[in-house]
């Protein structure tokens, strides 16, 4: 487990400096638009896949510090991992969300949104690039 202080340095630096963040115009990427009916949180979702492999994740839009750190943190995770590998992750970050069992290793930096379950409102922040994410991967394997 993270202390508390290296999570916030670790969200601050996902929010003020996202690796992950910009519009993407390729033709090449599926997107997926998420946007929240209470609160800032609009984001768009890009992905370039390959061969089941996730080549590449972008986001573009406006979002709080969670939902932008946490879209970004799942970027950078899932980036050359096959779809199956990406659902592996992607559930396990939404048992730790939910407060259910899951693999602290295969979430690395994602594990600082451990507690997220502890404010109920701020849920739907940490997910809404996660659902956009896991929405790419469903059409990438119809």
């Amino acid at each position: 487990m993270m202390d508390r202080e290296f999570k916030r340095i670790i969200l601050l630096d996902h929010y003020n400096n996202p690796n992950n963040k910009k519009l993407v115009e390729d033709e090449r990427y599926k997107s997926v638009h998420n946007a929240s009916e209470s609160c800032i949180d609009d984001l768009t979702v890009y992905m370039l896949a390959q061969d089941g492999v996730i080549k590449d994740l972008q986001f573009s839009g406006i979002g709080c510090t969670i939902s932008t750190a946490s879209t970004d943190i799942m970027c950078d995770l899932l980036k050359n991992k096959t779809f199956d590998e990406a659902r592996n992750i992607l559930a396990n970050y939404s048992n730790m969300v939910a407060d259910k069992p899951f693999d602290e290793d295969v979430l690395e930096e994602a594990n600082a949104f451990d507690t997220l379950y502890q404010q109920a409102n701020r849920i739907k922040c940490g997910t809404i690039g996660i659902h956009a994410i896991e929405e790419l991967i469903d059409e990438y394997t119809k």
